[in-house]
């Protein structure tokens, strides 16, 4: 694989900061990510209930999975220039929910088919990650992890994506791929960050943080609760 790792995104990080936890997957085995298994993980996994945080709006992001020959790929999305926020950051399908939509479910296919022309047909949810509240934008935010019978065929919506990434989960377990940082917030507070150096991209914030979660679960890793 040629090219460098991590992308041309600024990251904001804060004066105080400081290298976090080395992977926890260091010395798991990568053989259990086939589809079968991430689905089986999934199912026994039960997500705890938010209560009591006040949030402004709902949203949901759709996490797709395939498998290609011994492969199993989770697509992404780089943000369009043209979008007023997180420009060129990786992110996950998905948005604010709608009046039509009826769940999170309905919000995470709908997002998905105008982001990057996903079939709402396609996609089999398999299971949820921890929903979180966004500090910036006050949103309960739903992960609704889902399987697809194969690569799709997918078109970017350019006012919104710049381009789609299918990226194998083995890249993700790489050493020189993930690492953690601590940063001491305005209000003092610490909270742990999570990166993914890509080829020619950087995936951190709610993006890395769900992707460490959803890596934790299908390898069987038990965990403090990150802060997201």
């Amino acid at each position: 694989m040629n090219g460098t790792r991590g992308g041309e995104q600024k990251i904001p990080r804060p004066r105080n900061w400081e290298m976090g936890s080395t992977p926890p997957w260091q010395k798991e085995n990568q053989n259990k990510l086939m589809l079968r298994s991430i689905e089986k993980s999934l199912e026994q996994f039960r997500p705890p209930e938010i209560t009591g945080e006040k949030h402004e709006r709902s949203s949901s992001v759709m996490i797709p999975l395939y498998e290609e020959g011994t492969q199993v790929y989770m697509i992404l999305t780089r943000r369009s220039k043209m979008m007023r926020h997180h420009t060129s950051e990786i992110s996950f399908p998905g948005g604010n929910s709608e009046p039509e939509d009826t769940d999170e479910w309905s919000t995470a296919k709908r997002e998905a088919y105008e982001e990057i022309n996903l079939d709402p047909a396609l996609p089999k949810k398999i299971g949820t990650l921890e929903s979180f509240i966004t500090v910036g934008s006050k949103s309960f935010v739903t992960p609704v992890v889902a399987t697809l019978e194969g690569r799709p065929e997918l078109k970017a919506n350019p006012y919104e994506v710049e381009k789609i990434l299918h990226v194998p989960l083995n890249e993700l377990l790489l050493p020189e791929v993930y690492h953690e940082e601590v940063w001491e917030l305005r209000d003092g507070q610490q909270r742990n960050i999570h990166f993914f150096e890509l080829i020619g991209d950087t995936v951190w914030g709610a993006t890395g943080s769900m992707i460490k979660q959803f890596l934790t679960i299908i390898l069987g890793i038990l965990e403090n609760k990150d802060t997201t």
